[in-house]
């Protein structure tokens, strides 16, 4: 999709209409940018902690999604999504793997972009590392104190410990996005799911979806609902994993980052904050307090995005019901992946399955016939560059107020599969009379609307993604045989611990280790990835 983008007119144009679901406010409503003209998006990126399973890609491509749309509306769009490369998990795991952290962070980082790449969601405008932007950090934490709004701990001596941490009872505001007054009704189905289902203030007890960060269990706090903005390093944390600060040695808590880095590539306000439903709260309830505390406006609007499910479960590799990336895409094309992840709407929750991708699969084959035969009648395909250019408002109405209302994805496709059925029928009409200029002319029309609303999902099949295929380091026929050659070591290795043989077993594990293959136990069963 290209990111040159005409200026417009966003009161009369197709932008004019758009309306879009706010999560602190509870409702959908009409979206106007801060700025005319451009929209500023800022989405919650990954902890690379090691690799990514679907639920991960699910809420990339949700959000690709809307930027597309933006984009076709005429906005001019600059997108940031952060990379959290330092944690908790990040350093144990890197520690019990022997590797240092950062060595840690920035394979799976990789990881990440080459399963991006590969289901085709485009390049942020920034994507900013948190290890990049300490100083940033520092400064936010240092003017949240100024502020009243943060104190820091003293170690046994009266000196700075290290610890910082957020003022909740100075700030009343505390539970803005996610607290629901008595009587909130939720905006539709989707939302009232998401109530449900996801991590709220007003939720008691421990979540097993989003667990709270050590340092927030802390006894030293003033207040049980105070976070962490800095914290003291662990015994076992690593040299490079401290930095020096005017409160103390240690590291940044986990919320303070992206309240930095949104700030230092958007500013004071921006217009979108996005990311997964698990991260509503305390994730985002928290950078909405931390920030506002600093005299920010911070984001105007709040989207987020619903998990990928298995059986009502969220996708997760705590509940060991996660599947790579990889081995998804080793057994569909990144095509019908990126269809199936794309087919619902963003706030609804999408079940993960064989009826899922079989859905995606069916669709492959009308959309991919479609072309191929309007093409095949016109005698050659419109240009990539046209679809590009093409605008809203030359787009179906039908399609257009679909996508308007809050990206109402089921509404959206049904008029691509509408518009193709009637293409369809315009080519059996075309049999015998190839020589119809005002016919083919309309041919040529549906064909380049389809192709182009195709490309609002990023699955336009002409587009270079999938023509010439995303750099993954192996084609698909090479993946296929790789993953059927290491599965069935897999399975042998199985059947060999089931059996007691654990000295069989261990040696398949470290004959595969030593070709570089990582292999990764869970509940559910063993997945692998090769080495970096």
């Amino acid at each position: 999709m290209t990111t040159s983008q005409k200026s417009h007119d966003s009161s009369t144009s197709a932008a004019s209409t758009l309306r879009l679901y706010d999560t602190a406010s509870h409702k959908v409503g009409p979206f106007a940018p801060i700025r005319d003209g451009e929209v500023s998006i800022y989405v919650c990126g990954a902890t690379v902690q090691s690799s990514p399973h679907v639920g991960h890609i699910r809420a990339a491509v949700a959000f690709d999604v809307v930027r597309r749309w933006l984009t076709r509306l005429g906005y001019k769009v600059t997108f940031v999504r952060n990379v959290t490369d330092i944690d908790d998990k990040i350093i144990a795991k890197a520690a019990a793997a022997g590797q240092q952290w950062w060595e840690r962070a920035y394979k799976y980082e990789r990881e990440f972009t080459r399963a991006y790449d590969a289901l085709g969601v485009l390049p942020p405008t920034y994507e900013p590392r948190a290890t990049g932007h300490i100083l940033d950090m520092i400064d936010l934490i240092q003017r949240i104190i100024d502020n009243g709004h943060a104190y820091v701990l003293p170690d046994e001596e009266g000196n700075p410990s290290g610890n910082v941490y957020f003022d909740v009872a100075s700030w009343p505001e505390y539970g803005a996005l996610t607290h629901q007054e008595s009587g909130t009704i939720a905006a539709d189905d989707s939302a009232a799911v998401a109530d449900r289902m996801g991590p709220s203030i007003d939720e008691a007890g421990d979540d097993k979806y989003n667990p709270t960060d050590a340092a927030d269990r802390s006894d030293q706090k003033h207040d049980p609902r105070d976070f962490a903005l800095w914290k003291a390093p662990k015994d076992n944390d690593p040299e490079t994993a401290r930095w020096q600060t005017p409160f103390g040695v240690g590291r940044p808590g986990w919320h303070i980052e992206c309240s930095a880095m949104s700030h230092r590539y958007l500013g004071d306000s921006f217009d979108i904050h996005g990311g997964g439903l698990d991260l509503r709260f305390p994730h985002h309830e928290n950078e909405m307090a931390q920030s506002h505390a600093a005299g920010w406006g911070f984001a105007k609007h709040w989207m987020h995005s619903a998990w990928v499910t298995q059986k009502g479960e969220k996708m997760s590799k705590s509940l060991g019901n996660g599947l790579a990336v990889t081995t998804v895409l080793s057994e569909q094309p990144a095509w019908v992946v990126r269809y199936a992840l794309a087919s619902v709407q963003y706030r609804s929750m999408l079940e993960w399955g064989d009826q899922t991708l079989q859905e995606a699969s069916s669709a492959y084959e009308r959309i991919g016939n479609f072309v191929e035969r309007a093409g095949a009648a016109l005698g050659s395909q419109p240009e990539r560059t046209e679809v590009e250019a093409m605008s809203a408002e030359a787009l179906p109405e039908d399609f257009v107020s679909a996508m308007n209302e809050d990206i109402n994805v089921a509404g959206a496709l049904a008029t691509i599969f509408a518009s193709i059925r009637s293409g369809n029928t315009l080519l059996s009409q075309l049999d015998d009379k190839l020589d119809d200029e005002s016919q083919l002319e309309t041919l040529r029309r549906s064909l380049l609307q389809i192709r182009a609303m195709l490309d609002v999902f990023g699955l336009d099949p002409l587009s270079d993604q999938w023509v010439n295929g995303s750099s993954t380091g192996q084609d698909d026929s090479q993946q296929n045989v790789l993953d059927a050659l290491i599965r069935e070591q897999l399975d042998a290795r199985a059947k060999a611990r089931a059996d007691h043989d654990f000295a069989k077993a261990d040696a398949i594990r470290d004959a595969l280790s030593s070709a570089g293959v990582l292999i990764e136990d869970t509940p559910k069963g063993s997945s692998w990835s090769l080495k970096q």
